[in-house]
């Protein structure tokens, strides 16, 4: 296993839980971590410019509290998504914070980290990036990342075409450092699957959306118990890069889900001042079909940690017979 002692050692299940635009919060976050997962959230979910501090010191300081309390307890650490796009004009200042309080992982996102793995690396930081491709993966290991979160085909929000068994097939010829597996991974099983296809760990997000501390409104939340793969539409529209919405929230905002004009990455704005125009649009993965409740987040994972035990035994069993 391709993981690095930062995650290994604190972690209770291979987990990183995905960095959701709006719905994490600090809340989520930290019972993510107190659950033994990564728990992450991305900078720009922390509005205005002076929140991202005030979240990573309330992060820090619950989770310290935690540890000193009981010294054994696996906790994991916690990590900030930064989009490096040109539309983001927070970004030399979210990175900034992040390196002063030396936050443990920055996951990053749309284009290569050249300009932040140096930062990270001084003070011990690891950087994973998000990559839908063979060629994405390729730029990301040129920039110096310590790991790569392949986003496949059927992951929330914005989302790969590839099917896992052929991305990861693929890197992994080039690549035997960490990977984290990403598409409709919902439970402990499918924790198991990503890694005995060779992914190193799992990312979880449209699952901890129907949780207590999701900062979703309840019919959201009510919407993933509801619907099936089937009701996921894929398109660029509302983000200029191709990503998985709910079907019911693109009807209710008055659109057509099957005659949705394209549009291109050129349309992105992820500035600060940028206006939510889709905030009543849900992304979600194609997984959502195995969502039935909305327990609190320490339900969750100890319900995740079931599955996946269960799974290791049915598997050791099956192995028997061959």
């Amino acid at each position: 296993m391709a993981i690095p002692a930062l995650l290994r050692e604190r972690l209770s299940l291979p987990v990183i839980c995905a960095p959701m635009f709006i719905l994490s919060n600090p809340d989520l976050v930290i019972a993510q971590c107190l659950g033994g997962l990564v728990g992450s959230f991305p900078a720009l979910n922390a509005r205005p410019l002076g929140v991202l501090e005030e979240w990573i010191v309330h992060i820090k300081t619950a989770l310290a509290q935690a540890r000193e309390a009981d010294p054994g307890r696996r906790i994991g650490p916690f990590a900030v998504n930064q989009i490096v796009h040109k539309s983001n004009d927070r970004l030399a200042h979210d990175m900034e914070v992040c390196v002063r309080h030396q936050v443990p992982l920055i996951i990053t996102s749309l284009s290569a980290p050249q300009d932040i793995v140096p930062a990270v690396h001084a003070y011990g930081g690891l950087v994973f990036h998000d990559v839908i491709s063979v060629r994405h993966a390729e730029k990301a290991l040129e920039a110096g990342v310590d790991g790569l979160i392949l986003v496949c085909a059927g992951a929330g929000g914005h989302a790969g075409t590839l099917n896992p068994f052929a991305l990861v097939g693929e890197v992994r010829r080039f690549y035997d450092g960490p990977i984290v597996l990403s598409g409709a991974i919902g439970n402990g099983r499918a924790i198991l699957a990503a890694q005995a296809m060779g992914a190193d760990l799992a990312y979880m997000g449209t699952r901890f959306i129907a949780t207590q501390e999701a900062g979703a409104s309840q019919a959201y939340k009510d919407c993933l118990v509801a619907s099936r793969a089937a009701d996921v539409v894929y398109t660029p529209y509302f983000t200029g890069v191709p990503g998985n919405y709910l079907k019911a929230s693109i009807l209710a905002a008055g659109l057509d889900p099957e005659h949705l004009p394209e549009r291109g990455k050129d349309s992105m704005n992820m500035g600060s001042s940028s206006a939510k125009a889709w905030k009543d649009i849900w992304g979600a993965g194609q997984g959502v079909g195995g969502i039935d409740d909305i327990p609190a987040t320490a339900e969750l994972i100890a319900q995740i940690q079931r599955e996946y035990a269960q799974a290791r035994a049915a598997l050791v069993d099956a192995t028997k017979l061959f």
